[in-house]
């Protein structure tokens, strides 16, 4: 243990030598890949770091991640990481976390981990037991929805879609097209297409002035009776329903890591009687 722990030291002291650097307050990047290190020092003096490659190696714990608040890409790939519970939670500014092929097993624990990282967009875990548990990809994109690059491929909306129909049934019904319903005004007159318009395209639809200004007792005549079925048919209710896809209406965290121009919404638009 002491030979590792020292081993640990002299990759930090070397590194440090190579680039330079006399001030930890001036490390921000830390290269200590392939190295076969079992243990690594506490890097809590470097407050500053935020790029750290620590993949090739031997580690079975990240305990001398303490207080590097300031990381955001970190490399743990090829390990021996079997749990990761309580050594990730604090580094909220992560974006790029890569801890394929280790030997962790708990998915739940492990994406616990991770959770509430909105900057987080790149994540690996494949060649990990975890990665065989079933619907483990859906189950990471529900619980991670700012990762966009999920074991090396594209998270797509049908995926989005899919986990959020999978783990929260309730909230997937409600982003489900809805549709919206209103009366409106019409023009006085045939629908285009109806019968009566294609039948008699000759004949005009003649109105007695003053028609409206009637009551039920006290009624203007029209000179053809089929204008007052006309008239009576062209003044019912209708309705209009527009649709909008919801699912395609960004969330405000999405928007945030995104950060452009949200295209205009396609809106659908049905009129009947």
């Amino acid at each position: 243990m002491a030979a590792d722990a020292r081993a640990g030291v002299q990759a930090v002291e070397k590194q440090l030598k190579i680039c330079g650097i006399k001030r930890t307050i001036d490390v921000s990047i830390l290269y200590l890949a392939g190295q076969g290190l079992r243990s690594i020092p506490s890097l809590s003096q470097f407050h500053r770091l935020r790029y750290l490659w620590i993949n090739n190696n031997k580690i079975q714990d990240l305990t001398f991640l303490i207080k590097n608040y300031c990381l955001t890409e970190l490399y743990l790939n090829h390990n021996e990481l079997t749990d990761i519970s309580g050594a990730l939670k604090h580094l909220c500014a992560l974006q790029i976390v890569f801890l394929h092929n280790n030997q962790l097993q708990k998915l739940v624990e492990t994406v616990k981990e991770l959770k509430g990282k909105i900057s987080l967009h790149t994540l690996n875990l494949f060649h990990n037991p975890l990665a065989q548990d079933a619907d483990y990809r859906l189950y990471v994109i529900h619980a991670l929805p700012s990762v966009q690059l999920l074991d090396r491929k594209a998270v797509t909306q049908r995926e989005r879609e899919s986990a959020l129909y999978l783990y929260n049934r309730e909230r997937s019904c409600v982003v489900q097209p809805i549709a919206f319903g209103k009366r409106v005004s019409t023009v006085l007159g045939p629908p285009l297409g109806s019968h009566r318009a294609s039948a008699q395209p000759d004949r005009s639809l003649t109105v007695p002035s003053g028609w409206k200004s009637g009551n039920h007792t006290k009624k203007i005549p029209f000179e053809n009776p089929e204008d007052a079925v006309l008239v009576r048919a062209m003044t019912r209710s209708v309705m209009e329903f527009s649709c909008v896809d919801w699912n395609k209406v960004a969330t405000c965290q999405e928007r945030r890591l995104e950060n452009k121009v949200e295209e205009p919404l396609k809106k659908m638009t049905i009129q009947f009687r």
